[in-house]
């Protein structure tokens, strides 16, 4: 099976233990992807939907840096452990059930929307990012990361990383959902979303525990991250 998204609510129970190696794997990329999206916005005091934000590592980390967070995963015991984390230690981060195609929020209700580890594995592209652009601000920002399409980011992300290493569960992605740049920027044009800067995203060393950490890269050959505004004024 390809494109198996039963893994998150499958690990829930354990989605903060740092017992689950392809789990830390997630996790770990986290501070990767924030050092370059850091770079885009000042978070402080922002409206942020993490969509797709299983467990809550991308959620928890906006809050740290001032974010007001919504997070929103169709993993309904991964939500919950999400709320479970976010209650034991005070955060005042929401967490709903729902899907990135009928997100139930009002029009413009958010200043930035992060989807992250998301857009690769979504029923409707296109609606995704529509229902993105509906729920920003005019000026809001969308912040994503995704998957290449090409035989390097096949080898590199099922080969490798789920067929041998085992970061990731075996059938965690279906190439054939992969994206290439181009088609989503031309996705995120028709949503209504003006692209900007896209830029690599991939493994820069190893910590302590043996695990990889991650960063920019300047090769988009097989993960990269971009932005997209909505156009208009940002009140």
């Amino acid at each position: 099976m390809r494109n198996d998204l039963t893994i998150y609510d499958d690990v829930a129970d354990r989605w903060w233990s740092d017992d689950i190696r392809w789990v830390r794997t997630l996790k770990n990329m986290v501070p990767g992807r924030l050092s370059w999206m850091d770079r885009q916005i000042d978070w402080a005091g922002k409206e942020v939907l993490d969509l797709g934000c299983a467990g809550g590592f991308m959620a928890e980390a906006l809050e740290d840096r001032g974010a007001k967070v919504t997070g929103i995963d169709p993993a309904g015991q991964a939500i919950a452990a999400a709320r479970a984390h976010a209650k034991r230690f005070g955060r005042d981060i929401r967490y709903d059930v729902g899907v990135g195609e009928a997100l139930p929020y009002a029009d413009g209700t958010f200043d930035a929307v992060v989807c992250v580890d998301v857009l690769e594995h979504v029923a409707d592209l296109p609606r995704v990012l529509t229902e993105t652009a509906r729920v920003l601000r005019p000026g809001g920002l969308f912040l994503f990361d995704t998957i290449n399409r090409n035989w390097l980011a096949r080898l590199a992300t099922i080969t490798v990383a789920e067929d041998i290493l085992r970061l990731l569960p075996k059938g965690t992605h279906d190439p054939a959902m992969f994206i290439t740049p181009q088609e989503l920027r031309d996705g995120l044009a028709r949503a209504g979303l003006e692209a900007g800067r896209f830029t690599g995203l991939g493994p820069r060393g190893i910590n302590l525990h043996g695990d990889l950490t991650f960063g920019r890269l300047p090769l988009t050959a097989i993960l990269y991250m971009g932005t997209a505004r909505k156009p208009g004024e940002t009140a």
